[in-house]
């Protein structure tokens, strides 16, 4: 398998050097591979999540995703558009636009037609089996239903890597299952999934799990 996404010493510091996110992250996540990353609030796993995804930059360190230097990069707005594709505990949907709609959002970075921009829509709504609700506003909608848009939401643009941010942390148990079996299908299809959790049973649905404390990943199991 190759390489998609590596960090070496990476350190993400705030408040003008106080408080230290991240403290020498090291991380290799292989192209296919499911890992989830664990820890308690305040570690630093959503701050690496958001490096990763090119949201924040590390204060020092290496990080290269899909063989891009992010260190390097300029206009990562770009870079995430057309390779990352983010699911966060919130869904973060737009009221006022249908499930469709809103999945059609980060395809506005594209040279595609309305056509195209709503059958694709439609085909990922389809995957996380809301065909049946493309034309329904957030508020119809239930909480696991939101959250399955918003997974449809970031596959807009087929990108390569899912990076995932407690998406069951709103969820009851039979929506989260739901949730954490699209990701299981997903990666089953070779999707590449990073995924941060600090609950332990969902963490478990993945292939590789690292804990995080302090800032540091400790250990793989």
């Amino acid at each position: 398998m190759d390489r998609i996404i590596s960090t070496k010493n990476l350190v993400k510091t705030f408040e003008e050097g106080l408080v230290k996110a991240l403290n020498g992250v090291n991380l290799e996540v292989f192209e296919g591979e499911f890992i989830a990353i664990m820890g308690p609030s305040g570690c630093g796993k959503s701050t690496l999540l958001h490096i990763l995804g090119g949201l924040e930059r590390p204060t020092s360190g290496e990080v290269v995703v899909d063989e891009v230097d992010l260190c390097k990069v300029r206009n990562l707005d770009n870079f995430r558009a057309k390779r990352i594709g983010f699911v966060f505990q919130m869904h973060n949907l737009i009221p006022v636009l249908t499930a469709c709609e809103n999945v059609q959002i980060p395809m506005l970075e594209l040279k595609l037609s309305s056509k195209e921009r709503k059958e694709r829509a439609e085909k990922f709504l389809a995957l996380v089996g809301l065909g049946d609700r493309k034309d329904f506003v957030p508020t119809k909608l239930s909480g696991g239903q939101r959250q399955k848009v918003a997974i449809a939401r970031a596959l807009a643009n087929d990108p390569k890597v899912l990076l995932v941010d407690e998406p069951t942390g709103n969820l009851d148990s039979a929506s989260s299952h739901e949730v954490i079996k699209i990701f299981q299908r997903l990666n089953k299809d070779g999707r590449t999934i990073v995924l941060v959790s600090h609950e332990k049973d969902i963490a478990e649905h993945a292939s590789v799990i690292y804990h995080m404390k302090d800032g540091k990943i400790l250990e793989e199991k």
